[in-house]
């Protein structure tokens, strides 16, 4: 069935209204994983996302962002540059996280002084490096018990940023600068970090980290990223998953144009106690850490596609997310299907689009899943509606060619390529894509997809 996705995914592009923004994290510590698992900004393919962020600098004890990796610098410059390439590409760096357990912002956003000081020094960043915007990871907000002064000062914070962006972009007769910030999915933690009718209309998007809503802290299995409930949720957990969360910012005030939908390209995984292997079966902790990201309880999507050739691979109808177990081993983690589920229903929801963390833990380069290069996020950018990437091969148009003209007065849609059977065209607004199934595949026109011969 997998070997259907990528043309099912192009299916949707018909039937599914585009969303504005698709906006794919990138970590600088990926640099470090060996092998194939090693990802740089030379890595990220500029069509494939419409903002990228770049994560991570932080703040030092004068307010001012600074680098965190020794080559930061020369990443910026590779990444921006891919603006060349694909001139509509948008590029934000993300500033915060922790340091020993704390926000770098909590002493920045103390004083007035210490938040303009901050200020001055994200325009100058910014500009200096080529990026279109700022991303707060504003994560771990309170602080020696004073959440209340800590929420109530990130508003003056993100105002303030506005207001200088404001007067930067007049003043330097430049674009404006975004602004977004990354804000937590737990309730408890929304109603003590953030203002949210007061910040969300000074923030360019919102993105939800709706995962990480169960993992190996807790004794039993749970998925990472359900859409729903389970039926076996009590207590605070009934709110731990996408529908509650994204319903909870909502009534909190935030505009639904600017809440993206937060999508996770990794699973989270336990070690089985006994040998119950459902959800909610008794657990002992993480499962080891996978070859490349080598963090216990935690694996990449191209991790799982390896666990997944000696595993049991199962669907939980209620939540609309996939898990699989082998040896012990138990990872809950999204797929092409529950990647289409959650877009229908961020649909639905009129959100603004989706965020993905990351694009260094997709397949990226295609060498694990069987599925060519970013498969999560590509099925996702088609699901979503975008249309056809300028980097598929497209007919051609050197010389003349019926195939230049196949899709003049013809649907939106998926036609089979009678001249090749390995190979389908996709109409695009009269325009002509040539897409290529995987080797050994070919084009189906009954099913829109492709399959063995």
């Amino acid at each position: 069935m997998a070997k259907l996705l990528p043309a099912l995914g192009l299916l949707l592009v018909v039937h599914i209204a585009t969303s504005s923004k698709l906006v794919c994290h990138m970590t600088n510590w990926a640099q470090y994983r060996p092998g194939q698992g090693k990802f740089t900004p030379d890595n990220v393919d500029p069509f494939l996302c419409t903002h990228v962020i770049y994560a991570l600098a932080t703040i030092n004890n004068v307010n001012q962002i600074v680098p965190i990796e020794w080559n930061d610098d020369q990443q910026y410059a590779t990444l921006n540059n891919l603006k060349n390439i694909n001139p509509t590409l948008k590029t934000l760096l993300s500033v915060g996280g922790t340091v020993n357990g704390m926000s770098p912002f909590i002493g920045t956003v103390a004083r007035p002084e210490s938040r303009a000081a901050f200020i001055r020094s994200a325009i100058s960043y910014l500009r200096k490096h080529n990026f279109d915007g700022l991303n707060l990871a504003w994560e771990y907000p309170a602080h020696n018990g004073s959440p209340l002064q800590d929420k109530q000062r990130f508003t003056l914070l993100v105002k303030e940023l506005v207001a200088a962006f404001e007067n930067d972009a007049r003043d330097s007769k430049k674009t404006q600068l975004l602004l977004s910030a990354n804000v937590a999915s737990i309730r408890a933690t929304v109603d003590r970090a953030y203002e949210v009718n007061l910040i969300a209309p000074h923030l360019d998007f919102i993105n939800l980290m709706t995962y990480d809503f169960h993992g190996h802290w807790e004794a039993a299995t749970g998925h990472n990223s359900p859409l729903y409930p389970s039926s076996g949720d009590s207590g605070s957990h009934i709110h731990h998953n996408v529908n509650s969360s994204v319903s909870h910012w909502l009534d909190s005030g935030a505009p639904s144009e600017k809440l993206l939908l937060g999508l996770p390209s990794y699973g989270r995984t336990y070690r089985l106690r006994t040998a119950a292997t459902g959800l909610g079966a008794p657990t002992n902790g993480p499962a080891e850490g996978g070859p490349y990201t080598r963090t216990a309880g935690f694996w990449a999507f191209y991790e799982v596609c390896d666990f997944l050739s000696a595993a049991s691979p199962e669907w939980i109808d209620e939540q609309s997310v996939p898990y699989a177990t082998s040896g012990g081993s138990w990872v809950g983690y999204d797929d092409q299907r529950s990647f289409s589920s959650k877009v229908e229903w961020m649909t639905s929801r009129n959100l603004g689009g989706a965020h993905v963390w990351t694009l260094d833990m997709d397949d990226f380069s295609g060498a694990f899943c069987s599925s060519g290069s970013y498969p999560l996020i590509n099925h996702l950018r088609l699901s979503m509606g975008f249309p056809p990437k300028p980097s598929t091969t497209p007919a051609p148009t050197t010389t003349r060619d019926p195939i230049l003209s196949f899709c003049h007065g013809r649907p939106d849609g998926l036609y089979e390529n009678p001249a090749d059977a390995g190979t389908y065209f996709q109409c695009f607004r009269g325009n002509t894509y040539l897409h290529r199934c995987q080797p050994g595949l070919i084009y189906w026109d009954s099913c829109k997809c492709c399959n063995w011969p």
